[in-house]
């Protein structure tokens, strides 16, 4: 049976959310609320890539990307990462 997009996208959402470090789920569970949605079939595969990752290696790529360090982490979901990191970045600004 093939997984509806709706179906897709909340499972993608608890597996954010249910990361087992405190860090990760508050990373890729609010980019899970928010741009995952808006993703395509592409990035949907590249961001359910990333969810196979170990949470202390993503920890240490995303953190590495907000802080204006170099990418780190395979070539093959540098470009999801980069979106992460940038929407965790957003979330950090200060409200003025």
């Amino acid at each position: 049976m093939i997984e509806s997009a709706e179906t897709r996208l909340r499972r993608l959402k608890m597996r954010s959310w249910r990361r087992g470090m405190k860090e990760m789920d508050l990373i890729l569970g609010h980019f899970a609320d928010g741009p995952l949605a808006t993703l395509g079939a592409a990035d949907l595969d590249a961001y359910e890539a990333v969810l196979s990752e170990n949470d202390q290696d993503l920890y240490l790529w995303i953190t590495a990307r907000i802080n204006g360090g170099a990418g780190r982490g395979p070539a093959g979901i540098a470009a999801i990462l980069d979106r992460i990191a940038d929407h965790a970045a957003d979330r950090l600004k200060p409200v003025r």
